[in-house]
């Protein structure tokens, strides 16, 4: 039988609001109980959730090895919607280890942005000690407008220098699946109508008319490579895309294609975004924001205008997004540092560590398991040996669902 773990939390910031005194019950891999209680128990200290980094490039860019050994992009075609970023990890990239000293134990990884659709993106485990069990979500699709799949014109396949040739690429992909589909669609409706007919007609019978009807559906299927499966997931809407997007027309551009198509999307970055009213449509048109990453070079002009005083207008805009750190743009286990930005115009330290617990698990899709301790969710959780949000703040004792990965002495 499992041990139950106890954790006093003199201060618990939950993910949703700051507690006092409460001590957390722990079975196996998940939270049983949060209650009163006092008196002995295993650990105690400042308690937080898991930290969960909305949108890295961990375990593909490496620490210690050469920039040519990095696999964030993929040179070969514009288009890569099939490719698995899981492919292209290494778990004993040092990065996955210095992020769980730091309690941030999970990132949704995604190829890069040198390419329209780079791939899918993964929620991975960062303390998995390999690709065996470390995905617990595949999440949607990796997509990037703007400047950086335009500036990729030695790579290989059709490679436009200008947006309007790239966009006009994404678009014409997109048209030729649905075009593709609406004929395979109609294709088997007919198939459809005329076995309904000859059931009506007695011409065939029920077990005879099943039969149609699956050989209909199978020869739909069959219209499709995997590839193009892929495109139809997320052309459906099935699976969202994670759009790379700096500037604030290409941000416009974002909405026009999400409304033109009927996308799920999130907004990816948005450095270059410096007026409200852009900030405020992305709103009004429902497209959830992971914003960053903070304090890293405005190396391209792109970012030009990519001010640390934007996450004032954004937050005058939106209450609710997440953070990146789009390891390594700057490291994952800095990620939480950034928070002081929006500390510096107001924002509440529970809202800030809420930042990049609850809203990332929301916009992420997983929070059902993760981003706020509470009875039946995962018992994925840090305690600090001073406030979290102090220059100085180390966890002592770094739980992922259910198991210590890290413990030190006070």
């Amino acid at each position: 039988m499992a041990k139950t773990i106890s954790i006093h939390a003199d201060v618990l910031y939950d993910g949703n609001q700051l507690l006092e005194n409460k001590t957390l019950i722990i079975e196996k891999n998940l939270i049983v109980d949060i209650r009163d209680q006092k008196g002995k128990t295993d650990y105690s200290g400042i308690v937080t959730p898991a930290f969960i980094d909305g949108h890295s490039h961990i375990g593909m860019h490496r620490e210690g090895e050469p920039s040519e050994e990095g696999e964030t992009n993929d040179v070969i075609s514009q288009l890569l919607i099939s490719n698995d970023p899981l492919n292209s990890i290494y778990f004993d990239d040092r990065a996955f280890s210095e992020a769980v000293d730091f309690g941030q134990l999970y990132s949704c990884v995604v190829p890069g942005s040198g390419n329209l659709i780079g791939g899918k993106a993964r929620i991975i485990r960062n303390f998995s000690p390999n690709r065996k069990d470390a995905v617990i979500k595949d999440y949607g699709y990796k997509m990037a407008l703007g400047y950086n799949p335009r500036s990729t014109t030695d790579w290989k396949g059709e490679r436009p220098n200008t947006r309007m040739g790239v966009y006009g690429v994404l678009e014409r992909k997109f048209d030729e699946i649905l075009l593709k589909k609406e004929k395979a669609e109609f294709r088997r409706n007919k198939a459809l109508r005329e076995a309904d007919k000859q059931l009506k007609e007695a011409k065939i019978s029920a077990t005879e008319h099943s039969e149609l009807q699956k050989d209909a559906e199978t020869d739909y299927r069959l219209n499709f490579s995997t590839e193009e499966m892929d495109y139809l997931d997320l052309l459906s809407g099935n699976k969202i895309a994670k759009v790379h997007v700096h500037k604030e027309d290409d941000v416009l551009y974002l909405i026009y294609l999400k409304e033109k198509y009927g996308l799920r999307v999130t907004a990816e970055h948005l450095g270059d975004v410096w007026h409200k009213e852009i900030f405020k449509e992305l709103v009004k048109h429902s497209i959830p924001i992971v914003y960053g990453p903070l304090a890293s070079l405005g190396y391209k002009v792109e970012l030009k205008h990519g001010y640390y005083q934007n996450v004032k207008l954004l937050m005058e805009a939106c209450s609710d997004f997440g953070l990146m750190s789009d390891h390594p743009v700057i490291l994952t286990t800095s990620l939480r540092d950034t928070l002081k930005y929006f500390l510096i115009y107001g924002m509440t330290e529970t809202q800030a560590l809420g930042l990049i617990t609850r809203n990332n698990a929301r916009i992420l899709g997983i929070d059902e398991h993760l981003g706020t301790l509470e009875p039946g969710k995962w018992a994925s959780l840090l305690v600090w040996d001073r406030d979290p949000l102090h220059l100085a703040a180390f966890p002592k004792l770094v739980m992922g669902e259910g198991e210590i990965l890290r413990k030190r002495k006070a």
